[in-house]
């Protein structure tokens, strides 16, 4: 039996849309590892889900337990309420950020998931590394655009 994995996540956008990051803390069994990256235009939300996404594909091995803790009740919410069931029911119509949910299911299914949420900026120190790492991968000069982001451009 393999102990839980803990995923800590978080996302920044500075404007909404303008350049924004993800920041992940994966914790296991005494071990972490931080994963961080960003995009030179997108949104707040699009950024908290890719961090999930990143923190899943950061599992090496399938069917694990995996407890995400994120601020963002867009994600949370989407999972633990049952948004997403019906949104692909209706084949992710009229559902922002399609992509990166579709994405997000192909690595859900693989394990056991299971989502808290946590408050933002009060306090929790794996929360607030995570949003420390996003802020500044939205920060990074030269950042690439999010190949998935279908909006206005920041000017």
């Amino acid at each position: 039996m393999r102990p839980p994995i803990f995923i800590y996540t978080d996302g920044s956008s500075r404007g909404n849309p303008g350049p924004g990051g993800y920041g992940v803390v994966l914790k296991c069994e005494g071990r972490e590892l931080e994963l961080s990256g960003g995009y030179a235009c997108t949104t707040n939300n699009r950024m908290e889900l890719l961090a999930v996404i990143r923190g899943l594909e950061a599992v090496r091995w399938e069917n694990a337990e995996i407890r995400i803790c994120s601020d963002s009740s867009y994600v949370v919410n989407a999972v633990n309420k049952g948004w997403i069931a019906n949104w692909e029911r209706k084949s992710f119509s009229k559902v922002k950020n399609p992509d990166l949910w579709q994405r997000f299911l192909t690595l859900y299914r693989k394990h056991r998931v299971t989502f808290s949420w946590i408050k933002g900026h009060a306090g929790h120190p794996e929360n607030e590394r995570c949003d420390a790492l996003a802020v500044a991968a939205a920060l990074q000069p030269g950042l690439p655009p999010d190949p998935g982001y279908e909006g206005p451009e920041q000017t």
